[in-house]
């Protein structure tokens, strides 16, 4: 039976998600407060976080934070009041791996937590007592590695969140081919519920901005009204 933390003030909505998971043979642990939730955190082991993003003592974002600092690669969903652009991007930008904006459907959830868990348990496939091989895309000058999670540019390494990791992957398996964001959405947040898709152009612009710093090259390109590509260019446009 796979074990979720579940940090919701709210009691309500802590008793209607823990039952509604409960039924789906989860077991769940409530815990109302983000000081508290840090003990549960660092003893025990979870297969999922369910984060409310405003909590007394620590908020949810601060709560992502001290798992990905702490070295944990749980997948986080993040509840939200707030369904701005920015409230959600910050909560991705601190480690959640996908949000949803409350009030909430129960098959969103339901849904939600099934593709977060997908993700979670597909390792790359190796043979007993051998050593994992490294899965290594590579694209002009870019070389990223999926097993390591890491990414270098003209052997110079970027660091990139979870988010942006995955979404330069799915470029760089497509390359030279025009995505628009709802095709990003869907296979880079894992699910084709409406989503803002101005977190798409969000990510792009974070994305931009660590591949091409150092005066190289530009190589995420927008295709207006349709999307944008990753490809080379000969030469750069004039300005």
């Amino acid at each position: 039976m796979m074990k979720f933390l579940l940090v919701e003030d709210e009691p309500d909505v802590a008793s209607f998600t823990k039952r509604a998971l409960e039924e789906e043979d989860y077991e769940v642990t409530v815990v109302m407060s983000g000081s508290i939730a840090v003990d549960y955190i660092d003893k025990f082991s979870y297969d999922l976080f369910i984060f409310d993003m405003m909590l007394p003592g620590l908020s949810g974002t601060e709560l992502c934070k001290h798992c990905r600092n702490s070295g944990l690669n749980t997948p986080i969903l993040m509840l939200t009041a707030l369904g701005t652009t920015d409230n959600i991007v910050m909560g991705l930008d601190s480690g959640a791996d996908d949000y949803l904006t409350k009030p909430f459907k129960l098959a969103e959830l339901q849904a939600r937590i099934r593709s977060l868990l997908r993700r979670s348990l597909s390792p790359a496939s190796t043979t007993a007592g051998s050593p994992v091989p490294a899965n290594v895309v590579k694209f002009a000058d870019i070389e990223l590695n999926t097993d390591e999670k890491t990414v270098v540019r003209n052997n110079e390494p970027i660091d990139l969140t979870a988010t942006e990791f995955r979404l330069l992957e799915y470029m760089m398996r497509n390359p030279r081919r025009v995505l628009n964001r709802m095709q990003l959405l869907e296979h880079v947040w894992g699910y084709d519920f409406n989503m803002n898709t101005k977190v798409v152009d969000v990510y792009i612009n974070y994305l931009r901005k660590k591949l091409e710093n150092n005066h190289h090259s530009k190589i995420i390109h927008t295709v207006v009204g349709m999307g944008y590509v990753l490809k080379e260019v000969a030469h750069e446009d004039p300005v």
